[in-house]
């Protein structure tokens, strides 16, 4: 009973926070990332200008070394920027600093430390410029688009839209989450020249003539290759407007194209009698637009993303969304079912006929872990990221554990050709978890993938500890020995070599113990081999004993 109540309360530190479960740890790596979104239209020059600001703050710190600027373009290939698809990035809002950290070897703080300190100061200035940022740590993975990734569903774009700015906001106020972001662009202006082809006609002017004119203005066209002798390869000649003469559709208005129409008066002073030259403005007026946004799907079904990261209080996901679900449940669903463009209710006539209506009572908006919804005909929020790859793979590794126990019994039933006996032999599994979770909190280490593995690793030698204890149980009793006597002079015979099975593990395992990455699985094994080791000698004999002292001699 004590050591049940053991179990229960090793397996309770989870439930209170004082052991952290997480996919997997943050690495030490000698690099980091920092991510700059300016606002849209931003020019070239202000990006760079922030960056430059960013990266010189960075500087200051003790542990970096160097670092790269990026305005414009996406830093080199790594693996941040193949699964979040950071390679993509164009385009004079973006910029990407590529941070340089001394070795591992010279410096103490981890690089999440150095990344969690400088965290704040980036987020400063880049408010400053009404930018968005994020600063990337390399990770171990698991291949996500970003930590905390929240997929909402809606029936349509308004809904979504209004959904997403409440999860953002909820973001925003949850402690320990950071780096937020949302997939949805702000509005950026669109200029649209529209040819009024009547006028153009009378003067004998195509539209192709025109489009090619306002091309070459802003675009430039190659008109030829210039050889220099001293160069490797050819120059382009290309011509284009002056920067000065181009930085507003009104002043490209003032190009002039020449008129095609034979029996109009010739150019004023022109010597060969060329048909005069007509300014645009009379031709093409401006439209004043907005340019079209991206449009996500997953699974054919339109989705918006909301995106951010944990650091500081909060460094798993698993607690971040815990509180954000709680907020999450208080939304009344029915607020978004029919929202417009203003944030109103819009035209009953804007929804689908098959959409499922919601009725006048509260409604919490729905929430998904594991699987996405169905339809989108209800605002729904789905939970991707790094907490679904922990979801899916702790079910994996325990419906593997599973099967790996039941294959451990059959072989012991058909060993000891007992039911009952391999039961009592695989009831010390579960109580190595008395020396892992207790070990985890004490040294600060996330109970992680890695960990389970360990755990599972760890049941092999405690089932074969179990086993010897067992069969020395049985051999006694074949040679005449009661059996309150035998389960006693088993576990004093059989302590030693269970003693340094478990010094091998200890020892093998310390050697990485220090790795960020498989501390976890070092903690499970030498924890849990010590645990196993003072426990199972004594519950193992003690359970054996209940179980068969019921039984007559003959039957045992």
């Amino acid at each position: 009973a004590s050591i049940v109540g053991l179990l229960l309360v090793a397996m309770a530190l989870v439930g209170i926070g004082w052991v952290k479960v997480k996919m997997l740890p943050f690495d030490n790596k000698s690099e980091f990332q920092i991510i700059l979104n300016m606002p849209e239209g931003s020019a070239l020059e202000r990006t760079a200008q922030a960056a430059r600001e960013i990266a010189a703050a960075v500087r200051t710190e003790p542990e970096v070394t160097d670092y790269q600027i990026y305005a414009g373009v996406s830093s080199p290939f790594n693996f941040n920027g193949l699964v979040r698809n950071y390679f993509m990035r164009r385009g004079a809002k973006v910029a990407d600093i590529q941070v340089n950290l001394v070795p591992k070897g010279e410096r103490k703080a981890q690089s999440h430390d150095i990344a969690k300190r400088v965290r704040p100061r980036v987020a400063k200035i880049a408010s400053k410029f009404g930018a968005r940022v994020a600063v990337a740590e390399v990770p171990p993975g698991p291949p996500v688009l970003q930590t905390l990734v929240a997929e909402v569903y809606g029936p349509n774009e308004e809904s979504r839209h209004a959904l997403a700015r409440k999860v953002i906001e909820i973001f925003k106020s949850t402690p320990g989450v950071v780096d937020t972001d949302w997939y949805i662009e702000a509005d950026q202006p669109k200029v649209r020249f529209v040819i009024d082809k009547e006028k153009a006609a009378l003067h004998g002017i195509s539209a192709e003539t025109i489009s090619q004119t306002l091309a070459i203005a802003v675009g430039g066209q190659s008109v030829d290759l210039l050889h220099v002798p001293r160069e490797k390869e050819d120059v382009n000649i290309v011509l284009q407007l002056p920067l000065a003469s181009r930085t507003s559709p009104e002043e490209l208005l003032a190009l002039r194209v020449r008129s095609g129409d034979a029996n109009a008066l010739p150019e004023p002073g022109s010597a060969t009698g060329a048909p005069p030259l007509i300014p645009l403005r009379e031709l093409v007026t401006i439209e004043h637009t907005i340019t079209d946004k991206s449009i996500y799907h997953k699974n054919l079904i339109p989705v918006t993303y909301v995106i951010g990261d944990v650091a500081g209080v909060v460094e798993s996901p698993v607690y971040a969304i815990q509180a954000m679900n709680k907020a999450i449940a208080k939304l009344d669903a029915g607020n978004f079912i029919n929202v417009g463009s203003s944030g109103r209710e819009s035209a009953p006539s804007k929804i689908p006929n098959n959409q499922s209506r919601l009725t006048s009572a509260a409604t919490a908006v729905k929430i998904y872990n594991a699987v996405q919804p169905f339809t989108d005909h209800e605002p729904a929020i789905k939970w991707d990221g790094e907490w679904h790859i922990t979801i899916e793979v702790f079910r994996d590794l325990g419906t593997a554990f599973a099967a790996c126990l039941v294959l451990i019994y059959v072989l012991m039933v058909g060993w000891f050709r007992s039911f009952l006996t391999p039961m009592v032999v695989m009831m010390a599994i579960p109580f190595s978890l008395v020396g892992i979770m207790p070990a985890h909190g004490a040294m600060g280490a996330f109970f992680t993938a890695t960990s389970m593995i360990g755990f599972m690793a760890g049941a092999g030698i405690v089932v074969r500890n179990s086993i010897i204890l067992v069969d020395f149980i049985e051999q006694r009793l074949r040679e005449g020995m009661p059996l309150a006597e035998a389960v006693v002079d088993a576990g004093a015979v059989r302590f030693r070599p269970m003693l340094l099975t478990a010094l091998a593990v200890v020892v093998g395992a310390s050697v990485i113990l220090a790795d960020p990455i498989f501390q976890g699985l070092a903690i499970s094994l030498m924890a849990g081999e010590i645990a196993s080791l003072l426990i199972s000698r004594m519950a193992v004999p003690v359970l054996y004993f209940m179980a068969m002292n019921r039984k007559p001699a003959d039957q045992r």
